[in-house]
């Protein structure tokens, strides 16, 4: 399963790519996975005011429906209309096309780098 080293992750199973002060997030392939095929994304407003480990949306899949958690403090400051338009990207295109929501982060993260997620996940 693909885990892109130069991002960073979190134990929810999100992606975060760190661009100074600019998080990018989305979830990873593991947890496009485990849902399925996913048929709706919920994600919280622009200008919302979000904190590290609070839900911020929701991913549906045809299993389930799971919460999006915020991976760092911050103002929302853009969303990927094309997920919202097509959550199915989130399952063919997770790190790239299937990005959710970009964050002006406020302030410090606690990421894991690749090789920890990995470890988390039970890759090599």
């Amino acid at each position: 399963m693909s885990v892109p080293s130069e991002l960073n992750y979190t134990e929810d199973h999100e992606w975060v790519a760190l661009d100074g002060d600019l998080a990018t997030v989305g979830i990873t392939a593991f947890a496009g996975e485990a849902l399925g095929d996913v048929v709706y994304v919920d994600l919280p407003a622009v200008g919302s005011t979000i904190l590290t480990g609070d839900a911020c949306g929701e991913i549906e899949s045809t299993k389930s429906v799971s919460d999006l958690f915020a991976p760092v403090d911050g103002e929302v400051v853009e969303l990927n209309e094309a997920v919202v338009a097509d959550p199915s990207l989130l399952n063919t295109d997770p790190y790239q096309a299937g990005w959710l929501l970009r964050i002006k982060v406020s302030g410090p993260t606690k990421l894991l780098d690749a090789a920890a997620y990995e470890a988390l996940i039970g890759g090599e």
